[in-house]
């Protein structure tokens, strides 16, 4: 690697600081990321009131309203890309394409104004909707044709919760702890990273962030959880025999239902030609059946189907009936952000656990657990909150990330279709022993 002549060249010259000044304009350009001059740090807002109330000799009931508000989030945006599809009113350069749930005629398709490109012979557009540049006006009059991807503090959340909880104390060999959250979460942004296909790291409007404000993939509104520890009260008393070989038993079930993730349906292209298609959403049919979606063909000004030379004009839905139908490129996306639910939990796990007394001091013991005991396929992103330790987040969703995007768009095979693309969570066995001393 070759070093550049510094000091044969004088090093810093007198007379000035030898630093070039460059303008804010010249600042971003020099660097494919930008960080804001104003940096806000992120914070939460927590407030919650309960109620907490011992009955009997062994119970306390409680129950808790807790709000969460989280401020300056972290966004991933593209800051001076624009999207080039606008509902507005159609003329040879602006609005969207068309998408038809049923063949328009040929001579419908001839008097639209608005094409994708209308090629100009040397390989350009001369007019239609690629014939625009998607760089904002100003990045594009200081030469900036390079993506700045820069992390935003524009996003937040709103989590309100109501709390309840029953709990036994230890009595007589027997606790227990039922459990019940009713929740919604709402946010505009959660996987800035891309840590998961479910819900896509940046918006899809980068100058409309308020478009992406839904439920949250974090979102559960439903959670319930029974947890006890059974210890048999049989053979307490006895010989040394009697009470560490037939007796000292103890049983630990765990009851788990939490309801589904929203999921993002995505067309899974540059829908609305910003330049970045992880953000792009499907149209929404509002009559068509709950769960189905549909590929589009492309429709031409020129000859119909489309070839190399047909100038696109619209979309047509393969399925008419379906729900979701994939936005082709120049075409308007009206479905929300995070629209599809996956799957709910709904799992039973066990713990058996003997314990042997070698002496007052010393114990021995052996164990097993069972996660999903009865095997019941869950078909669920990430993993199965056995025993409570597992976490059913947006962490653990990339390792299957091409599979969970096909699960998202409009037409594939695999769309909303889990057995296809999760796994199933079966039964897991797990031995354990443990040596007090």
């Amino acid at each position: 690697m070759g070093t550049t002549p510094f000091l044969a060249a004088g090093g810093l010259r007198g007379g000035g600081t030898g630093i070039t000044i460059l303008s804010k304009a010249d600042a971003i350009g020099a660097t494919s990321t930008w960080i804001p001059p104003q940096t806000k740090w992120p914070y939460s807002i927590n407030w919650n009131f309960g109620i907490q109330h011992a009955f009997g000799k062994s119970y306390t009931a409680e129950v808790r309203y807790v709000g969460t508000r989280g401020v300056h989030l972290d966004v991933q945006s593209r800051i001076n890309r624009q999207s080039l599809v606008s509902n507005t009113a159609e003329t040879a350069t602006t609005g969207f394409l068309p998408t038809y749930l049923q063949a328009p005629s040929q001579a419908t398709l001839d008097a639209l104004p608005l094409a994708l490109c209308v090629p100009d012979g040397s390989g350009g557009c001369s007019s239609g909707l690629q014939s625009r540049s998607n760089l904002l006006p100003q990045h594009a009059n200081a030469g900036l044709v390079r993506s700045i991807t820069a992390d935003l503090p524009i996003g937040g959340s709103n989590y309100h919760g109501l709390e309840s909880s029953l709990q036994r104390r230890f009595s007589n060999g027997l606790t227990f702890q039922a459990a019940y959250t009713y929740s919604r979460t709402i946010d505009n942004s959660t996987a800035d990273f891309f840590t998961t296909s479910l819900t896509p790291r940046r918006p899809q409007d980068f100058q409309d962030i308020g478009g992406d404000r839904s439920v949250s993939p974090l979102s559960r509104t439903h959670r319930f959880t029974l947890a006890a520890v059974y210890d048999l009260p049989f053979f307490k008393s006895g010989n040394w025999l009697v009470k560490n070989v037939v007796g000292n038993w103890a049983f630990s079930p765990i009851y788990t239902y939490e309801s589904p993730q929203w999921a993002d349906v995505q067309s899974a292209l540059d829908a609305n030609l910003n330049g970045d298609s992880a953000g792009d959403r499907a149209i929404l049919n509002a009559n068509g059946v709950a769960g189905t979606s549909s590929d589009v063909t492309a429709l031409c000004r020129a000859v119909n189907p489309c070839t190399s030379t047909g100038i696109v004009v619209a979309y047509q839905a393969n399925n008419p009936s379906a729900q979701y139908i994939r936005a082709g490129a120049g075409a308007l996306a009206t479905s929300g952000r995070n629209t599809l639910a996956t799957r709910p939990t709904n799992d039973i796990d066990i713990a058996t656990y003997k314990d042997i007394n070698l002496t007052e001091r010393f114990k021995f013991r052996l164990g097993a657990q069972f996660a999903n005991i009865f095997n019941h396929p869950q078909y669920i992103p990430g993993s199965n909150p056995g025993f409570g330790l597992g976490v059913n987040d947006v962490n653990s969703f990339l390792t299957s990330a091409g599979g969970y995007l096909n699960y998202l768009t409009p037409g594939n095979a695999n769309f909303n279709n889990p057995k296809s693309v999760f796994a199933s969570n079966a039964r897991t066995i797990a031995i354990i022993a443990k040596f007090t001393f």
